[in-house]
């Protein structure tokens, strides 16, 4: 067991250390607002003709894109149609204790409160189940993967959700990470949506 855990160090400390540098590069982007706004319209875009009308998402902390106003504008986009369907947003509702996800209902101005990770999430709204989930990606790579902050909650929810949303990660251009080498637990996402639009699939 001692000779796993001296090859596994590396990896794990190579993967901290190109987490700290990617989180860095995102915190100090020169031409965030622009490139935000570029991916707020390849939200849109994307979501143009999607049938899901429950759609998960979650709140921006460490310089992550902020998905919430492109999904405002989708729920009121489905308020204007012949035949509205009431679309609903939800945000993430983690338990650290079992380590488990559930999405609650969000809108703006809904009450709010913080996680265990002082994370805000909304507070006693209704429990949803999304079936279209936008998920925050530190890197990203071909094949869907994604690099997240190394907790493992999405991909353990990601497996006990049935039927299981179609999965969307978001990030900016500078996350792409060509050398990345999944390992078996990572989960791959359905889809990867930068500034410049769908980066997969391609």
């Amino acid at each position: 067991m001692g000779i796993m855990d001296n090859s596994d160090a590396p990896k794990t400390a190579a993967k901290k250390a190109l987490r700290k540098e990617l989180l860095d590069n995102r915190m100090n982007l020169p031409d965030r607002l622009q490139r935000a706004d570029q991916l707020q319209q390849a939200m849109r875009i994307w979501l143009v003709g999607r049938p899901d009308t429950v759609v998960g998402a979650y709140w921006p902390i460490k310089g992550e894109f902020d998905p919430l106003p492109a999904l405002h504008r989708w729920k009121e986009d489905g308020e204007l149609v012949d035949q509205p369907q009431l679309r609903r947003i939800g945000l993430p509702v983690v338990n650290k204790e079992h380590k488990t996800m559930i999405f609650r209902a969000w809108y703006p101005g809904c009450p709010m409160e913080e996680d265990a990770y002082g994370i805000p999430k909304p507070k006693d709204t209704e429990v949803i189940v999304p079936t279209l989930l936008f998920v925050p990606c530190v890197g990203y790579a071909a094949g869907g993967y994604r690099l997240g902050y190394g907790g493992g909650f999405y991909d353990r929810m990601l497996g006990s959700l049935q039927p299981r949303p179609v999965t969307v990660g978001l990030g900016f251009g500078v996350g792409f990470l060509p050398d990345f080498e999944p390992e078996a637990h990572d989960v791959p996402l359905d889809a990867i949506l930068n500034e410049h639009g769908a980066v997969w699939p391609v």
